[in-house]
């Protein structure tokens, strides 16, 4: 997300780009973290910004656009959202069960899901592996998330790779079908999943500087 932060930056808008627990250390401190800790670390993000600025806009990738969609459930006065790729879509009986099956049997751990990335070149700063209760939280997470959608009314920029190995497009859809705001839809024909690393990026980037310009005045933010 550091393309899009500095790019809203260099835009003049104030930014916050939280670290949620757990990421970016190691995977032994993930596991020890659930949803409602990076969903706190993500109020706190957006505390912290509102208290400073007039207008609130949100962005998130992937399961940060789960948490971006939690904030905008709880607080009706954002005025925008930028979404890449989100997960919010519930994923089902069997997926839980699997993974209720995992933790039973004492699989703490499975294979990595990071850089998918269709660009050579480029790799994902990802874990090596992702703990299975951590994934627990989040499905349960998402299934709270998907089913309070309708409260969402601010305007939405959601930017969906065509082809994408980690959430399936459908989660877009999803999206659309259950907010009640408007959606602004960019299909990215040429990324996948992680697609502010990806061919995309820049198109990423305009996009959502040109979204919040269009939602509020440059300074106020």
């Amino acid at each position: 997300m550091r393309g899009i932060a500095e790019r809203m930056a260099n835009e003049g808008f104030s930014v916050e780009m939280p670290l949620l627990p757990g990421h970016g250390t190691s995977v032994e401190n993930l596991m020890v973290t659930r949803f409602e800790d990076w969903a706190d670390a993500a109020e706190a993000a957006y505390q912290s910004l509102a208290a400073r600025t007039e207008h609130v806009v949100v962005a998130g990738l992937s399961m940060g656009g789960t948490l971006s969609c939690w904030l905008a459930e709880r607080h009706p006065e954002l005025t925008g959202l930028v979404l890449i790729n989100p997960l919010v879509e519930p994923l089902g009986d069997e997926m839980t069960d699997g993974l209720k099956a995992l933790l039973d049997a004492g699989i703490e751990s499975i294979d990595a899901i990071g850089s998918d990335i269709a660009k050579e070149g480029i790799e994902e700063r990802a874990y090596p592996s992702t703990p299975v209760a951590c994934l627990s939280s989040l499905f349960a997470a998402v299934d709270e998330v998907s089913a309070a959608l309708d409260a969402i009314s601010c305007p939405i920029l959601l930017l969906s790779s065509k082809e994408d190995h980690v959430v399936t497009p459908s989660n877009g859809d999803h999206l659309m079908a259950h907010t009640s705001g408007p959606i602004e839809q960019i299909v990215l024909e040429r990324s996948y999943h992680v697609a502010t690393l990806d061919h995309d990026a820049s198109l990423i980037e305009d996009q959502a500087a040109a979204f919040v310009e269009r939602l509020i005045t440059k300074g106020d933010a």
